[in-house]
């Protein structure tokens, strides 16, 4: 499996000049790529190849008046950024042709350098990490990095990325086997299974009757952030000023999602430490996102939770199961089994007309997803027995088809 580690770079002021570079370039190359494309697909061409785009955009305009700045960056991180709108157009092309499962992909547009996030890719001939704890890249310099902690494995290559805040990060993809590690060792029941219903009031409540609370960060932090916008709308546009009351705004929705993103981190580890096999609904965060409730629901960030939950699961030999939709959780007495029919969210208890159990309605559905979850996986495990179409990998060789795009999850380091 393939994990991606985050640490932060300080870069020298020299450092952060050649880096900018870097970035224009790179975005220069993007557009330029793209901008061939459209113009032969109007003209009636064919598509233009990887390799031919490659010569047009970098190897031939890097003799030009009009690009001789490219050959002042490395060539790796142009050849990288060819690769993405590679992998935009493969992404829109799959999506269009249903080959693509999800959300309709809409075709790759330019990058503007007005852009608050830039960032460069190189592989492994463009970067080295130096015996004092520095990265060198190349055409950059040794860059200055705080370690967390060690890396697992040599990376394959790393992301130099700038943010809003004006952070800079080095993110490394490295390629890891699963940690299958003893229960006795890793902690957690050796049989504890754990349905978990996720919500607003409580973050999310399991179905051992545990609630656990929403810490609300964005909300927490809704008066300050409401008086640096309010300095920032009065600062004329263009000036210094507004320029540092931009950064600002920017540095406190970054805390916002560090802290977040840690407390995610802390609450994920501890499920997939206790439990040997957690299940969740598998919430349309998207269409959530379009209502009433969408800062509180973009403030609970249920989608990177899920997310960590499902990677931490796999790297620790655990089984992680979403069930549908649809699946009437809220809706069926978890004692009896009996459906009682939709109830408003003003309901939070409510008593079962068949057997006459007194259900809380967010331990209620997280029961009723433990048990949904737990059907899921034995029907999985008896169909596969049957039909023998396939055979479950062992843990150690589980992977990713190779013609198939190989998802990349993140472990945030600070």
């Amino acid at each position: 499996m393939q994990l991606r580690y985050n640490y932060r770079v300080h870069p020298t002021p020299g450092q952060r000049r050649s880096l900018a570079q870097a970035f224009g370039c790179a975005r220069v190359v993007f557009n330029d790529g793209l901008r061939a494309r459209r113009e032969a697909h109007a003209a009636g061409l064919p598509y233009v190849k990887d390799t031919d785009l490659q010569k047009q955009v970098i190897t031939t305009a890097k003799h030009t008046e009009e690009r001789a700045w490219l050959a002042d960056v490395s060539s790796v991180v142009l050849v990288q950024s060819l690769r993405d709108l590679h992998t935009a157009y493969r992404n829109f092309f799959s999506s269009v042709t249903g080959r693509r499962k999800g959300p309709k992909i809409a075709p790759p547009r330019f990058k503007s350098k007005r852009d608050n996030r830039q960032s460069v890719r190189l592989t492994a001939n463009g970067f080295s990490l130096r015996d004092n704890g520095r990265l060198y890249v190349a055409k950059i310099g040794d860059l200055q990095v705080r370690w967390s902690r060690p890396l697992p494995a040599a990376p394959t290559s790393v992301t130099v990325t700038k943010d809003a805040a004006d952070r800079y990060w080095a993110s490394f993809v490295v390629d890891t086997e699963p940690q299958i590690i003893e229960d006795l060792d890793f902690g957690g029941d050796l049989d504890g299974e754990t349905g978990i219903d996720l919500g607003l009031t409580h973050f999310a409540v399991l179905s051992d009757g545990k609630k656990i609370d929403a810490p609300k960060f964005l909300r927490r932090a809704e008066r300050r952030l409401k008086r640096m916008h309010k300095a920032l709308s009065r600062c004329a546009k263009g000036s210094n000023n507004r320029a540092k009351a931009r950064r600002k705004v920017a540095r406190q929705h970054a805390r916002v999602a560090d802290r977040r993103r840690d407390w995610h981190h802390k609450e994920s580890t501890r499920l997939v430490r206790d439990n040997q096999a957690l299940y969740v609904e598998d919430l349309a965060v998207k269409g959530l996102a379009r209502t009433d409730l969408a800062k509180s629901v973009h403030d609970a960030g249920w989608s990177q939770f899920l997310a960590m939950l499902e990677y931490k699961t796999i790297k620790h030999g655990r089984y992680f199961g979403r069930i549908a939709r649809f699946e009437p959780t809220s809706q069926v007495c978890s004692a009896c089994g009996i459906k009682d029919g939709p109830k408003p969210l003003s309901v939070r208890e409510w008593a079962c007309g068949d057997c006459g159990t007194v259900h809380d309605r967010d331990i209620n559905a997280a029961r009723n997803i433990l048990a949904a979850g737990r059907t899921d996986r034995l029907n999985a495990s008896q169909s596969v027995g049957k039909t023998g179409a396939s055979v479950p990998a062992p843990r150690v060789e589980a992977g990713t088809h190779p013609d198939r795009h190989v998802p990349v999850v993140g472990i945030q380091v600070l």
